[in-house]
């Protein structure tokens, strides 16, 4: 369902008198307060929204709630699971309706938007009870506002190229280092069933603007101005539409017209696709789809324009929690939050997904149980790979630091509907991005 404008206004205009007075030292103390009963224990009700759909993740968090209960046995935690896009459509909707959780996970366009609504409690006690050195300066930031943080980050990953080497060395090809390489590859190698490069634009997720922004960032320009205005008009973004275009009318699946990121990613988990553009995700993607494929995957840099270009990093995610102002009992969720950052809990939810998730706090990934996981020694070219890019990259339109522009320009769906306009109508390119620039503007102005 496409998120409309009106309904991302409406929660953020009524949010203010559901959750305006959270900030009162007073109500913040008696919330305190009633987290803890008379014999010290914690106590409460809470619930955990989170977008860990895939099992060995949900199973890992749920475990940890259980004994996080058993240990306080007046504790009751309710987990929620949700897709990406669904979860933004909930908690938009929500905040009309004061229907939020107590605690969730979150993308970092979501948070800038969260606390621009003042939905979110600040977590600094807690980021500096497990410790704020151990964190990332610039992870922190993403959810900082006026000196406090709002979100604390879980796990990082960054998006890389990842390609079949059986179907590269098959052909003679090279991995490629530039745009046209790779276009030029992704062409000899669409044939007998298998797509050399998908390009996906459905309207109900991010992937349009994904990966028009690995274009633009490589040539060191960004799908915003410096005054946080929306840039699709550019010459440099006109030449990334267009080579996208290209891409699909060559060497993808049309249906990829209508494809979210997991429609995307399972292409490549069953060996349909010769390259493809993710996180770490997509070994165990591939070792559940095609374990016999595994030996034959690898990583690589984003393409540049040209061999000779800078480095550069696209797109890097700290995936983060988050506690929700109306939540009666925000120690209990920091309770809960904290331990999952304990040593042996977070290594475990951390090999739910080996090499997909990748640590957000310092001291983990060099420790022997961290390095025991058979998918991390096997894999570390591409842990190298995607923490290069990690620290290189920015959150999509965060490279002019965190805002709600960047927030609305992922959530929208605009950019992937200028794509559906120009594949299915035939649209001008050049008109079709003037009218989603205008109407990302147009967005823009309400928060401004």
């Amino acid at each position: 369902m496409k998120r409309e404008l009106a309904l991302l206004l409406a929660g953020i205009l009524t949010v203010g008198s559901l959750v305006g007075c959270g900030g009162d030292s007073g109500k913040e103390t008696a919330k305190n307060e009633s987290s803890v009963n008379e014999n010290g224990e914690l106590e409460g009700d809470i619930t955990f929204w989170h977008s860990f759909t895939q099992g060995p993740r949900l199973e890992v968090i749920q475990e940890t709630a259980d004994q996080f209960m058993k240990d306080n046995p007046k504790v009751n935690i309710t987990i929620e699971t949700f897709s990406w896009g669904d979860f933004y459509t909930k908690w938009t909707t929500g905040l009309a309706s004061g229907n939020v959780p107590d605690m969730s996970t979150a993308l970092p366009g979501h948070v800038v938007e969260m606390m621009d609504a003042e939905a979110l409690a600040p977590l600094d006690d807690l980021i500096d009870d497990i410790g704020r050195d151990k964190f990332a300066e610039t992870a922190l930031d993403e959810g900082e506002k006026d000196g406090e943080c709002y979100s604390i980050p879980l796990y990082s990953h960054a998006m890389v190229m990842w390609y079949r080497k059986d179907l590269l060395q098959e052909a003679g090809l090279e991995v490629p280092k530039t745009w046209d390489e790779l276009a030029e590859a992704a062409k000899t190698l669409t044939k007998d069933g298998v797509y050399g490069c998908s390009f996906p634009c459905g309207s109900n997720d991010l992937m349009g603007t994904r990966f028009l922004n690995f274009y633009v960032r490589s040539g060191g320009g960004s799908l915003l101005t410096d005054d946080l205005k929306a840039d699709l008009t550019s010459d440099l973004a006109i030449d990334g539409i267009n080579y996208w275009l290209d891409i699909y009318k060559n060497c993808s699946p049309k249906d990829s017209l209508n494809y979210a990121v997991l429609d995307q990613a399972t292409l490549f988990y069953q060996g349909k696709t010769a390259f493809d553009f993710n996180s770490g995700f997509q070994i165990g993607g591939v070792e559940t789809n095609s374990p016999d494929l595994v030996d034959q995957i690898d990583c690589a840099p984003l393409p540049k324009i040209n061999a000779d270009d800078p480095d550069y990093g696209a797109e890097r995610s700290n995936i983060p929690m988050v506690v929700w102002q109306n939540s009666e009992h925000p120690e209990v969720c920091k309770a809960f939050m904290k331990k999952l950052y304990e040593k042996e809990t977070y290594i475990k939810f951390l090999e739910a997904t080996p090499v997909g998730m990748l640590p957000s706090i310092e001291g983990i990934s060099d420790t022997p149980e961290y390095q025991a996981n058979e998918t991390v020694q096997k894999f570390s070219n591409a842990v190298d790979v995607i923490t290069k890019a990690m620290n290189e990259g920015t959150a999509i339109g965060f490279e002019k630091g965190p805002s709600v522009q960047a927030g609305l320009l992922t959530s929208q769906g605009i950019i992937e509907s200028m794509f559906q306009d120009i594949i299915t109508n035939g649209t001008d390119v050049e008109k079709a991005a003037k009218a989603a620039e205008d109407k990302l503007n147009e967005i823009f102005s309400t928060v401004q």
